[in-house]
C-alpha cells in the first residue's frame, strides 16, 4: 500500500479494479475536467444530430464527426496517462504481484485505442 505524497495525492481517489484496498492507486487529475470535456462533446454530438436533421452538407457534418473523435481520444488518453502514471508505477514501486495484470490490462487498453 502506498501514501500519498502530496496534499495533491489525498484528492480526487477512485479504485482500481484490481487493487485488494480499494482506495489507493488511481488518481484522476482531474475529475472535474473530464467531465467539462466530456459535457462539451456531448453537446456536440447533439450539434451533429442537428445539422443531420437540418440536412447541412456532408462535409461539414464530417468535419465535426472529426473533431469529436480527436477530442474523445483526447480524453482516452489523458486517462491512460493517469493510469500509468499512478496504478502501474504504484504498483511497480510497490513491486505486487499485481504489477503484470496491471501492465497487461494497460496494454490491451493501448491496443483497443490504436485500432479505433
Amino acid at each position: 500500500m502506498t501514501t500519498p505524497t502530496t496534499a495533491a495525492d489525498t484528492v480526487r481517489r477512485v479504485a482500481c479494479p484490481s487493487d485488494e484496498d480499494a482506495t489507493v492507486h488511481v488518481y484522476i487529475s482531474d475529475k472535474t475536467k473530464y467531465r467539462h470535456r466530456l459535457r462539451r462533446l456531448e453537446g456536440q454530438v447533439r450539434g451533429i444530430d442537428r445539422m443531420v436533421d437540418e440536412e447541412r452538407y456532408c462535409i461539414d457534418i464530417l468535419t465535426q464527426i472529426s473533431a469529436i473523435t480527436r477530442a474523445l481520444e483526447g480524453v482516452a488518453l489523458s486517462l491512460l496517462d493517469d493510469h500509468l502514471k499512478h496504478c502501474l508505477l504504484d504498483a511497480a514501486v510497490a513491486g505486487d504481484p499485481v504489477s503484470e495484470q496491471q501492465l497487461a490490462e494497460a496494454s490491451q487498453a493501448i491496443s483497443r485505442l490504436v485500432r479505433s
